[in-house]
């Protein structure tokens, strides 16, 4: 960090292409049915943790970011928008009081 380098073996990791269709057997696959998982070197996750445990209070996400934050998942965002639709259906889209 004082060097204010990054190592050249974090600048590579190995791209999986993950196919996004659930059953590949009865549907055509194509370039868009996948989305990709980077597989880096474990050193590499090794110092994010470092950095984020040392900087972690000057590090900071967005209200709407429920998976990058600590105690919120995939769960909470869709309660989230849950309630949104939910208050849309009720109120309507022009209701004062929908994101309270």
């Amino acid at each position: 960090m004082l060097s204010g380098c990054v190592p050249s073996g974090f600048k590579h990791s190995y791209l999986v292409p993950i196919p996004k269709v659930k059953d590949t057997r009865t549907k055509a696959l194509t370039l868009n049915g996948f989305r990709g998982i980077a597989i880096s070197p474990i050193i590499t996750k090794v110092f994010e943790y470092c950095v984020i445990d040392r900087f972690e209070e000057f590090l900071g996400a967005a209200d709407n970011q429920f998976g990058s934050r600590k105690g919120l998942s995939c769960s909470h965002a869709v309660y989230s928008t849950r309630c949104i639709v939910d208050s849309i259906l009720k109120n309507g889209i022009h209701s004062q009081h929908m994101f309270d």
